[in-house]
């Protein structure tokens, strides 16, 4: 237990301790900081406090105006680091709780704060993970006989994003332009996308760097997975149909991509590992690992139209849906030699479940258009209308906590006169 009081529906007790960058009006200045209950304790604030032998040496990333160098520093300091803010923060504890003047000045509540992106992201891959959802869109561009391209089960398929446009949650995102066909006879068309979708996702932050040249293996891979938030990767369902083949995705995913604001470390996450995704057939020897590195986190997306008060729930998911884990993503994506730098971003792709409940995307949710789903006050959507804000949530449930990631949420704006 904390001396910060907790609430039981809050995302950030004393197990979870995830890490963010932020700001305040009275000072600008990006900050490194960690979640409890409502409010942030500032790094730079207590850096001094760090007498362990790995953190003591090197307090200094505490100042950074990101993530980035205290990712670079591995699994041993990321404990060492975490076991010291768990123990300052403990209710038993009287450093920090008893020295009102130090408790003033290091602690922010979150509604006073500005969130920013939590790291400097160098490169970012999103891959193709869920099986559900993979199927689903097999189905409705091929056929159910044909739904699952050859490759789908041998190799975690994933696409190279855009980094320069991963937004912190809250950030609004402009609906895009771009080409769209309506016949393979007729030339394409221009003007603002119409089939605007969500994609429920989680992501995770590298740590130490790889070295290029050099694969990482399956016993080193956890070793370079920092931490991890809520995605959502906005698609242009439109213009990725008319642009994707053969390279791919392009405009359709680069003109935004949301991420929340709290990095929740892996530790926090292990006690909520649960068994892998059974994979039949066997991947080959070198993405093949038996020790579980799935998670139980409950995912939900919901879509608050212009002028509502209320969201409207669309979909709950959960992590454990995904066929491939974190580590076979990394080691699959440095097996070329690749390297893979602090703060680098590596994404699930849609998290789609077994039911048309727990899919992933709108394009699932409204079968490619021909469904509606309702929301509140008699609106309808098949795609994400002018105004929309689309709100992801996730989170572990523990005895009497819950470890949880905040929100990951953007609204869309229309296009303005100037940019048609």
């Amino acid at each position: 237990m904390s001396f910060i009081s907790v609430s039981e529906d809050s995302h950030f007790p004393l197990q979870n301790l995830p890490y963010g960058v932020f700001s305040t009006k009275e000072n600008p200045k990006h900050r490194l900081g960690v979640a409890i209950g409502d409010y942030i304790l500032s790094l730079p604030e207590i850096k001094h406090l760090f007498r362990g032998p790995i953190m003591s040496q090197h307090s200094h990333v505490f100042d950074e105006p990101t993530l980035n160098a205290f990712m670079a520093l591995g699994q041993d300091a990321w404990r060492e680091a975490r076991h010291n803010i768990k123990t300052l923060l403990s209710a038993n504890e009287t450093t920090l709780r008893d020295d009102v003047t130090l408790r003033h000045k290091a602690f922010v509540q979150q509604k006073e704060a500005v969130m920013h992106l939590p790291a400097k992201i160098g490169d970012y891959t999103d891959f193709y993970s869920s099986l559900d959802h993979a199927t689903n869109c097999g189905v409705m561009f091929r056929s159910k006989e044909n739904a699952l391209v050859p490759n789908w089960k041998h190799l975690p398929v994933a696409y190279h994003g855009r980094a320069s446009s991963i937004v912190p949650s809250g950030t609004p995102i402009r609906r895009p332009l771009g080409q769209t066909s309506t016949s393979p006879n007729s030339p394409p068309l221009f003007g603002p996308c119409k089939l605007l979708d969500f994609e429920l996702e989680m992501a995770f932050f590298v740590g130490p760097p790889s070295t290029l040249g050099h694969p990482v293996s399956m016993a080193d891979a956890e070793k370079h997975i920092f931490g991890m938030v809520l995605m959502n990767d906005w698609s242009a369902r439109d213009i990725q149909k008319w642009e994707y083949v053969p390279l791919g995705p392009f405009t359709a995913k680069n003109f935004g991509t949301t991420i929340s604001s709290w990095v929740v470390p892996m530790d926090a996450l292990k006690p909520f590992l649960t068994s892998n995704y059974k994979q039949d057939p066997k991947p080959l020897p070198y993405l093949q690992h038996d020790d579980p590195y799935s998670f139980d986190i409950k995912l939900q997306a919901e879509i608050k139209p212009e002028g509502s008060k209320i969201p409207t729930v669309i979909t709950t998911s959960n992590s454990k849906n995904l066929y491939w884990t974190m580590k076979q993503q990394l080691v699959h994506h440095t097996v070329t030699g690749c390297n893979l730098n602090p703060g680098d971003l590596l994404a699930s792709g849609t998290i789609s479940g077994p039911t048309p409940d727990s899919y992933g995307s709108m394009l699932e949710l409204s079968w490619g258009g021909a469904k509606s789903i309702p929301l509140g006050g008699g609106q309808q959507r098949k795609f994400l209308q002018d105004g929309d804000e689309v709100i992801l949530t996730g989170f572990c449930q523990g005895v009497n906590h819950r470890v949880g990631f905040g929100v990951c949420s953007g609204k869309i704006l229309q296009i303005g006169r100037a940019h048609v």
